[in-house]
């Protein structure tokens, strides 16, 4: 399968501890930094757990969080989201 010449380079899901990093920076609650993004507390919760069964936040949601708080740019948090 070949990637279509209209796709940038897909980033990984940010690391909990990422998330978790960004929203203290923005100096929000869990539930404040979710509704940033159109969700609920115990959702943002599950993005920032370290358990392996909880399912990792999107790179798309992370980078509409970074951009709407004005962190996109933050030398702490990696642009590429990287594992």
């Amino acid at each position: 399968m070949t990637n279509h010449g209209n796709r940038g380079k897909r980033r990984a899901n940010p690391l909990p501890s990422t998330v978790r990093r960004a929203r203290q920076l923005a100096g929000m609650t869990q539930a404040q930094a979710a509704a940033v993004v159109y969700t609920v507390g115990p959702v943002w919760l599950q993005w920032e757990s370290e358990t392996d069964r909880v399912r990792r936040m999107h790179p798309g949601l992370f980078e509409l969080f970074l951009i709407k708080t004005k962190l996109q740019d933050h030398p702490e948090l990696d642009p590429t989201f990287e594992d």
